[in-house]
């Protein structure tokens, strides 16, 4: 990646700075960001492992870094020209997320807007004076508010906006944790309200497990408690390949999609099984929608020994047919990479599966098309492969349809009361 400047007159250009990675580079939004008096600009890096905003001179030379990778950066929510105060959204904790303010180059200090672990986002307004904060927790739907960006470490609050969503009648019973060996995997696990110590239930794995979002946030997990209702442990992992952790550790699946993120799952179920006790690992049930409906796919086909039944929505069969600015960051080019794309299909794995496998996709999908359904029906079809394909007609990669999400998610919970 080069970042170029160009004569307006001439059409000229010239090299400013240059970042490699040999797997990746990830795009920041946001970046470069001018400094509106022209004395340089701020920049986003992962050369040192992690996160990280430089600034540079006009000509592209470091000059100091103002954000490094241990302040977990997840996004910028703006600069304050006046004040030359960066804000910005992270945390060392990759669970939740926090307000933070650098001012003109001193280390970022957190700005509380409300109280205990959450889950932030923010914007700025263009003059610097207003904060547009919306904060989500555990137990409590999203809220937004303005605040006044004064540089305060706990800012006033001028005005809340109000929210039409309903209430919900509980809290979910949602409990975070790190599980396993070493630095540890994100875990989280919802009980039933009705939850009896000691007396075994089935699991179902709610994954994403890809690159670019986290599953286990401080969020109110209220699918995930209406599940667990019914009798299970719902429980979530946020393995290898997934967003910050380092770049190490988000690059680790770098030519195989459904390696040691796969693996990942497995160590952690196992992991936070020692510590819950209630999980009957015989009775394991994995599923997800898009990346985690390809992972789940995938797990009961590569690993039955751990998955019995699995649920997949909108999986992406072959990588050859996905998005090639997304595919190709992972994978590479097909041409030159050719067995990552065949050790990262389904349809490979496909006369490998002995489990229930129900496939859900919307007909009219403009993320993963439709055909990846049919191409993984067709692939286990001909391997004489039993499994279920429920098409959801006229819906894209999102289901907004109530009712069809009412009758979905029924779909999903008899398959796994059928089979596990």
């Amino acid at each position: 990646e080069a970042l170029l400047a160009a004569d307006p007159g001439t059409g000229a250009t010239r090299a400013l700075l240059e970042e490699r990675d040999l797997a990746w580079l990830n795009l920041a939004p946001g970046f470069p960001r001018w400094l509106a008096d022209g004395s340089g600009f701020l920049w986003w890096t992962e050369r040192n492992g992690g996160p990280e905003v430089e600034l540079r001179s006009p000509d592209g030379a470091f000059r100091a870094s103002w954000v490094s990778p241990e302040h977990g950066f997840a996004a910028l929510v703006g600069f304050d020209d006046r004040r030359r105060g960066l804000w910005f959204t992270g945390g060392a904790d990759p669970t939740s997320t926090e307000l933070f303010l650098v001012r003109d180059g001193a280390p970022p200090e957190r700005v509380a807007t409300g109280d205990g672990p959450a889950a932030v986002e923010a914007a700025l307004s263009r003059d610097g004076s207003r904060l547009l904060v919306t904060r989500a927790t555990a137990g409590e739907l999203p809220r937004t508010a303005v605040h006044a960006a004064d540089g305060s470490q706990r800012p006033e609050r001028i005005a809340e906006l109000p929210s039409v969503a309903l209430e919900p009648p509980f809290a979910p019973s949602t409990a975070i944790s790190r599980v396993g060996p070493g630095e540890g995997i994100w875990a989280s696990c919802t009980r039933p309200r009705q939850f009896t110590p000691g007396k075994k239930l089935p699991v179902i794995v709610d994954v994403y497990g890809g690159p670019a979002h986290q599953h286990v946030a401080r969020v109110p997990r209220l699918l995930a408690q209406w599940m667990a209702d019914q009798g299970y442990l719902v429980v979530s992992f946020d393995g290898r390949g997934t967003p910050r952790r380092g770049r190490a550790w988000e690059r680790a699946l770098r030519d195989d999609l459904g390696g040691v993120n796969l693996d990942d799952q497995v160590t952690a179920l196992r992991a936070l099984a020692a510590e819950v006790p209630e999980m009957d690992l015989a009775r394991v049930g994995i599923t997800g929608w898009s990346f985690g409906g390809y992972l789940s796919a995938l797990a009961v086909m590569k690993r039955p020994d751990v998955f019995r039944a699995a649920v997949a929505g909108a999986p992406v069969a072959e990588w050859r047919d996905y998005d090639t600015f997304y595919t190709e960051r992972y994978l590479g080019l097909p041409r030159q990479n050719g067995d990552a794309y065949d050790r990262s299909s389904l349809l490979a794995w496909a006369p490998r599966l002995d489990r229930p496998l129900l496939v859900l996709h919307g007909t009219a999908d403009d993320n993963v098309y439709f055909l990846h359904a049919l191409k993984l029906s067709d692939a286990l079809f001909r391997a004489g492969r039993p499994h279920e394909l429920l098409p959801l007609s006229g819906l894209t990669h999102m289901v907004p349809d109530p009712l069809v999400v009412e009758r979905l998610w029924e779909r999903v919970m008899r398959h796994f009361g059928e089979n596990l």
